[in-house]
């Protein structure tokens, strides 16, 4: 495999980006082999190349699906190759930017290791023996199984028709609904899980608990800024981000104070870093905000109109004593920068606490993302320039799914000590271990799964896989044969987000518009959008499963009998492909021009972006920089006297949950003599465990690195690149150590996203550590999400 571009013009951006591995092999998926990939078709680059070509080119704007935030850009293809990929400036979200991972993406399409055909398991579970077949035998042994698993229909009829047999789970994504629609919906099931309950859960309910919000920043006006936990420099780059490092050092943001247990390059470029002991944050807070309301800085006059709870939640504050001097030994910050900290932030005219943008860390992080949005609140700056923004959506028309009832489905059941279930993304960790328990008030026998990758996501990798070999039917939608795919009885391959038009997404906030992403180029090998999958998988179940519901569902024999079976079957969404009548891009089109008028279309169909006014206020102002709202026109305030700071929240005690931000000393950071505490965290050039096949990404950074102290490391006989095995109560693995003064001695440190087992990842395996091997399945009691850093670890050289 060559690697031709260097690092340095790929950071750069000005090169076409090279696409590695042109001429692919095959990868052990098709262990029998019955089939070997190469590359002879025209529309597979068979060349590597670091030049833009000289030829005609379209230019195609696309939504990046290397990550959450969703830039926009512009695919340059020449001869029905993707060759470049350009950012595009009329999207106020991504002002012009594509990132190196967003660069990068190119790679997921032309990934020789992606999957081509549909596949079907013809070995153990896990062992990554699968076959060849076509798309109509892939439907077929969903519905009726093989000589290796049952199918759905013999499974629902064993069941009489609970659609709560089936579980499912997804990634994020603009396809994300349509799936949801497809098993929740048209299939009936409750057992959903994503990627909340392993990711922001309790960030963004603490948040819209507190303030109705998760707020957007406006960094360009901020003046003092607290960023808590969120590694910004490193671990997502976006305007925003941008926006922060060029207002730091005094450039507009006075003064930046870093709160991180590590000194990452977000602590390095602020003016001071404070070291944390993980999980004690919430102290920190608690502190803050005793000497505010015991030296009366607060805004109080702010505070009495819209807090609720305020003058309870003051005295909670103050009769507890959460000094500086109390939270000191707890949270590891000198007492005296706690009081330095408070006042500052609240004479600053335009304070932020950045509200993080990470996992779950420990288990009192609703606590404390309640106990940030109400210290925010006592500056008065939110809903106003340089604070929290809520600004202004921009509403698309509602879809309506014509859903059957299904009177045999049960209730989704992963609520065992967790307050409050939700009932939409669940508990990935209670679900799982509820079933491995055998708590399950029913069986669940069935998962489908789409772009999701819990065998690397969801702590406790052994659980998981556990999990997935008690299923009677597995079946995955991905693009690249993951860890978790390679428990799958059926693997569906979908097209990569270039190769497909996703449906239209509105983005709110202080500049708002509406986007869509366009295929550059027709799927590759046999793989479909994955709309075209939902509906062509419905069509092949609908009437099948139609048949075991009028077998179980008395109410559904009645209507047959009163409307006749072809009326019911139609009018009351049993015909499960009716929710993809039209095709995307059509469908697309219906919404806007009803949303927006014909023009809108115009624009957005050309462009990949449209917001009102549009023509008139996007402005180029110089090379690299535009105007996508006039000042006076972007949504800074919108809430007016709508706004509220719920101090306190009276429902949280009804389940046992404390209703103010509240510390207990069973929080307290402590970890044993010789064993360490894991933390992890996220890198920009790596979404979670999606890109990590990825060889651009791979030229960046090859590995994860075990982060220990340097004079830790000194004592142990351990040397950067020594190889180390870290072990704990769940799991072990190997990875490479990297001794630094950046962490202190008690704690470790390694990267998400590496250390893949599926053979079919030719770069990916085997290389690193998954830390979700590592990570016990501890969860947080609210909502039931993972908590990510309360693991003890052994080290030892090997």
């Amino acid at each position: 495999m060559e690697v031709e571009v260097s690092r340095r013009r790929f950071l750069g951006g000005t090169v076409a980006m090279t696409i590695f591995g042109g001429a692919a092999v095959s990868t052990g998926l098709l262990s029998g082999g019955e089939e070997k990939h190469n590359s002879s078709s025209p529309r597979i680059p068979k060349t590597v190349t670091t030049k833009t070509g000289t030829g005609e080119a379209e230019k195609v704007p696309f939504l990046c699906g290397m990550c959450v935030n969703k830039c926009a850009g512009y695919a340059r293809v020449e001869d029905g190759i993707i060759t470049k990929l350009d950012p595009n400036p009329h999207f106020p979200k991504s002002r012009n930017m594509l990132c190196p991972r967003g660069n990068a993406g190119i790679q997921t399409t032309y990934d020789p290791d992606r999957l081509k055909y549909p596949l079907i398991r013809v070995g153990e579970r896990g062992s990554g023996k699968f076959k060849r077949i076509s798309w109509e035998e892939a439907y077929d042994a969903i519905l009726n199984g093989t000589d290796k698993f049952k199918g759905l229909k013999q499974i629902l009829d064993e069941e009489k028709d609970n659609r709560a047999t089936i579980g499912y789970c997804n990634g994020e994504g603009l396809s994300k609904e349509g799936f949801e629609t497809l098993v929740g919906q048209k299939l009936g099931s409750p057992n959903y899980v994503d990627e909340v309950s392993i990711c922001l859960e309790t960030a963004g309910a603490g948040f819209f608990a507190t303030l109705g919000v998760y707020p957007e920043i406006d960094f360009e006006h901020a003046d003092y800024l607290i960023i808590s936990g969120a590694n910004r420099a490193e671990a997502i780059i976006t305007p925003d981000t941008q926006d922060m490092f060029k207002h730091t050092k005094r450039r507009g943001i006075k003064k930046t104070v870093c709160i991180d247990p590590r000194f990452t390059n977000t602590a390095a470029k602020a003016d001071k870093w404070l070291p944390v002991n993980p999980g004690t944050d919430l102290a920190f807070v608690l502190a803050l905000t005793w000497v505010v309301f015991n030296e009366n800085l607060q805004n109080e006059a702010f505070m009495k109109k819209y807090g609720v709870g305020y003058e309870e939640y003051k005295q909670h504050i103050l009769s507890h004593k959460y000094t500086p001097e109390w939270a000191e030994p707890i949270c590891g910050i000198k007492a005296k920068d706690i009081y330095t900290i408070a006042r500052e932030f609240m004479q600053a005219e335009a304070p932020v606490y950045y509200p993080g943008r990470r996992s779950v860390f420990s288990p009192n992080d609703y606590q404390l993302r309640r106990a940030m949005a109400i210290f925010q609140a006592l500056s008065g700056n939110i809903d106003k320039k340089g604070g929290y923004i809520y600004g202004n959506p921009i509403m698309l028309p509602p879809e309506y799914v014509n859903a059957p009832i299904y009177d045999q489905a049960k209730e989704r059941f992963d609520t065992e000590g967790i307050a409050f279930p939700t009932l939409k993304s669940g508990s990935w960790i209670v679900f799982r271990n509820m079933v491995l328990e055998g708590k399950n008030p029913y069986p669940l026998r069935v998962m489908f799964m789409r772009k999701h990758n819990p065998m690397m996501s969801v702590p406790n990798s052994a659980k998981t896989a556990e999990f997935l070999k008690k299923m009677d039917l597995n079946v995955m939608i991905d693009i690249l044969p993951s860890d978790t795919a390679m428990y799958a009885d059926v693997i569906l391959p979908e097209a990569s987000y270039l190769e497909r038009t996703s449906p239209v997404k509105a983005y709110g906030f202080l500049e708002p518009a509406v986007v869509m992403r366009k295929a550059a180029i027709k799927p590759l090998y046999e793989t479909k959008e994955p709309e075209v999958i939902y509906k062509e998988l419905a069509e092949k179940l609908a009437k099948p499963l139609f048949e075991i519901s009028k077998k179980y569902d008395k109410d559904l024999q009645e209507q047959i009998k009163l409307r006749g079976e072809k009326k019911v079957f139609e009018e009351d969404g049993w015909n499960l492909a009716d929710a993809w009548e039209l095709p995307v891009y059509e469908k697309n089109k219906e919404i806007i021009e009803k949303a927006f008028g014909p023009k809108a279309w115009e624009i957005l169909d050309e462009k990949g972006v449209y917001y009102p006014h549009m023509e008139e206020y996007f402005k180029q102002l110089n090379p690299n920089e535009y105007q996508y709202y006039p000042k006076s026109k972007k949504f800074y305030s919108t809430m007016g006297d709508k706004k509220r700071v719920v101090c306190k929240f009276d429902r949280l005690a009804t389940r046992g949950i404390d209703p103010m931000p509240t510390w207990h000393d069973e929080w307290k950071f402590s970890v044993p003599e010789g064993k360490f505490r894991l933390i992890t965290g996220r890198h920009a050039q790596f979404t979670q465990s999606g890109t990590t096949n990825n060889a651009m990404l791979r030229d960046l950074i090859p590995t994860n690195y075990l982060w220990i102290n340097k004079r830790t490391a000194k004592k142990m006989g351990i040397e950067f690149g020594d190889k180390v095995e870290i072990k704990s109560e769940v799991g072990k693995g190997q990875l490479l150590a990297y001794p630094t003064e950046k962490i202190a001695p008690n704690q470790v440190f390694m990267l998400h996203g590496f250390g893949s087992q599926s053979e079919g990842l030719e770069l990916a395996y085997g290389n690193g550590c998954n830390d979700a091997a590592i990570i016990k399945d501890d969860f947080e009691p609210v909502f039931g999400a993972a908590v990510m850093h309360s693991t003890n670890v052994e080290i030892r050289k090997v």
